[in-house]
């Protein structure tokens, strides 16, 4: 019996909340009809007040009708003129209040206009009384009409099964504007507790009824009074590792972490509560603000025809982005992915108008195509960023990591020269040095070819000075198919998160920093460098899959867990910058280093590169791969079928 008595009450409710949402967005002409039909209500009882309802007297006033009518067209005019019907209602604010006062003040000025000008002709008699009386009426009766449509609203929506204890960082004007939305948003469950925050000057004084505290020391306390469950970063500009600091509390305090957008990120400028995000892992990965220098950047690049292989891919397709903006006379883009060729292509003819964009797809092993592209377009800057990099999948395919990063970096490199390119600008990888990798030792192949062929064309005397540079860093946040896009996807699933090995470290850098740096390497390259980058410190992949579960609002091993799947083939433990025999020098840039490496014949590196790739056409694995070993004798396979060739080598050493 209880069951369905209780059914019965929720249908209801539920059929009252339907019936009530209906009304949500009443039209403007509506509430401008309702607003006229109050300002003449009240006109009329400011009379009936005015003779203390005595009805017979109002019924002798003369000209009662006319003055009538006169308020109810003065009042529409205003009404029309100050749009104070045009606000939602349920979600009036103080300031949609202020206009309807503006709009009360102005109907009682010209009323008392009007009663000067009937006084002066003896007109009909409008008592000062009245329209006093008509603005106080008038005044309560909008105001309290639209308070009782939004208390109504919020008393039927503004309860949330269960209440979130919140905690605003920052008592700036963007967590003051937080403090607003979430107060006019009863319905989201949200109840601000405190507000934190770094400043002395703040912390102890109130906003709103709330307190600042000190965000480094309270919020333990907090914490512990409040329940708090949720912490929303609205700060502005943020340095990263204050950031990162703040989180960590959070997330060890077991407190969900959300972020306020950046202002310019708002939508038609207003902050609204759909736009709260988690923090993503990347914004505390992000390092202070790289320098680089514009103005020499621009000097070298404007007005030339700048070729970028791979321009679809990660790296490739920022660095397009970037040299954008130093006004090159036409950009080349090239890449064999239709599909995401297609994407940057629209992106950045919209960003960029002015810009000849010339996307062109094409395979950088194809010889015969590719002079056809040096032919047309006459590229004086080349860089290459084109390159299969997932190792797992160039383990068990060698010949093309062969074909694809030694033989197209050798094609694309040798037309440069034929066709008189400025310079050469190679996309390497940290896993070029100590390979244990196929992919790892086709990129260091790729380096050295570049290397000898720039120092070949120094000591030739060539009317051809083609400036060879190559930039070698680690991992990039949020590249196609790296590891956080890959973790992020499992989570949304439900996980598990795979990690390979509990020990696992890599160094990160976001992609526009990268891409920076590559930049300021070109330009600032002599031709014959390898430029290593300050990478910072490497990152443990464990630590990174905790705090992203974290930081999606779940608990590890109770909402997702963490399994370990065991190194993949040809992957390190940890990634290296430099390799046992080589050392860095500084350069002017503090984040870019010099790598003094061994020097090659040119002539000795192109007939190995020239039998490896013949191996590589006939798909000869083993041979592949025990050619790269004889180029680059540190390349030693781990986790690899490849691993018994090292075996090989040693034995034969030994014999």
């Amino acid at each position: 019996m209880f069951t369905l008595s209780h059914s019965s009450k929720v249908k209801k409710e539920a059929s009252f909340t339907l019936r009530l949402s209906a009304f949500k967005l009443v039209p403007r002409w509506l509430i401008f009809l309702i607003d006229v039909a109050v300002c003449a209500g009240s006109f009329l009882l400011a009379f009936i007040l005015f003779y203390n309802f005595n009805l017979s007297e109002l019924y002798a006033h003369t000209g009662l009708n006319r003055l009538a009518l006169i308020n109810i067209f003065v009042c529409s005019g205003v009404f029309l003129y100050k749009k104070s019907y045009a606000g939602i209602i349920r979600l009036s604010s103080l300031q949609d209040m202020m206009r309807v006062f503006s709009a009360i003040c102005s109907i009682s000025v010209i009323l008392l206009g009007i009663k000067v000008i009937f006084d002066m002709n003896n007109f009909v008699s409008l008592p000062l009384n009245v329209i006093l009386k008509h603005f106080l009426i008038m005044f309560f009766m909008l105001t309290s009409y639209r308070s009782l449509v939004k208390w109504t609203f919020e008393a039927v929506e503004g309860k949330s099964d269960e209440q979130i204890n919140v905690v605003i960082f920052g008592a700036g004007d963007s967590g003051q504007i937080t403090k607003q939305v979430i107060d006019h948003s009863r319905h989201s469950g949200l109840h601000i507790h405190a507000f934190v925050d770094d400043s002395p000057n703040k912390i102890g004084k109130y906003i709103g009824g709330v307190r600042i505290y000190n965000a480094k020391n309270d919020l333990i306390e907090l914490k512990r009074k409040y329940n708090i469950q949720q912490v929303i970063f609205s700060i502005q500009n943020l340095d990263t590792k204050r950031k990162s600091e703040m989180v960590d509390l959070c997330l060890n305090l077991g407190i969900k972490v959300v972020n306020v957008p950046p202002v310019k990120n708002w939508i038609n400028g207003e902050f609204t509560l759909n736009q709260l995000r988690n923090i993503k892992i990347e914004e505390l990965l992000e390092r202070d603000v790289i320098k680089i220098d514009n103005k020499h950047i621009c000097s070298q690049l404007r007005n030339k025809n700048i070729l970028i292989t791979g321009a679809a891919g990660s790296i490739g397709s920022e660095i397009v982005r970037q040299i954008a903006f130093f006004e090159p006379s036409r950009i080349i883009l090239c890449d064999q992915a239709e599909t995401a060729l297609y994407s940057i292509e629209l992106e950045v003819n919209e960003s960029f108008p002015k810009i000849n964009f010339s996307p062109v797809i094409i395979d950088i092993k194809n010889k015969e195509r590719m002079e056809l592209l040096f032919k047309l377009y006459k590229p004086e800057y080349v860089f290459h960023a084109a390159a299969y990099k997932h190792v797992p999948m160039m383990e068990c395919h060698p010949s093309e990591a062969v074909l694809n990063n030694i033989g197209g970096t050798k094609v694309v490199a040798d037309l440069a020269v034929k066709y008189n390119a400025e310079k050469f600008v190679m996309v390497s990888t940290d896993k070029a040095v100590n390979p244990t990798n196929v992919m790892g030792a086709s990129k260091r192949i790729a380096e050295i070819y570049a290397q000898s062929l720039n120092d070949y064309l120094k000591q030739a005397d060539s009317s051809t000075q083609t400036k060879f540079i190559t930039t070698r860093f680690g991992n990039v946040l949020g590249s196609n198919g790296s590891v956080i896009p890959r973790f992020r996807e499992q989570i949304s699933k439900g996980g598990p998160v795979t990690v390979t090995h509990p020990e696992i470290n890599r160094y990160f850098m976001t992609i526009p920093e990268a891409c920076q740096l590559v930049l300021e390497a070109a330009t600032m390259g002599d031709g014959g460098e390898i430029f290593v980058f300050d990478m910072g410190k490497s990152v443990k992949i464990v630590d990174l899959a905790k705090k992203m579960i974290q930081l999606s609002g779940l608990t590890i091993d109770k909402d997702i867990k963490i399994v370990y799947s065991g190194l993949r083939p040809g992957e390190k433990l940890y990634e290296e910058l430099l390799n046992d025999s080589e050392y860095v020098k500084p350069t002017h840039h503090e984040k870019i280093m010099i790598a003094k490496v061994r020097k090659y014949s040119f002539e000795t590196t192109r007939q190995e590169i020239n039998e490896l790739l013949d191996a590589a056409s006939k798909m000869h694995d083993n041979k592949i791969v025990q050619k790269m070993k004889h180029i680059v004798p540190e390349f030693k396979s781990k986790h690899s079928v490849f691993e018994v060739l090292d075996t090989i080598d040693e034995i034969s050493t030994v014999n």
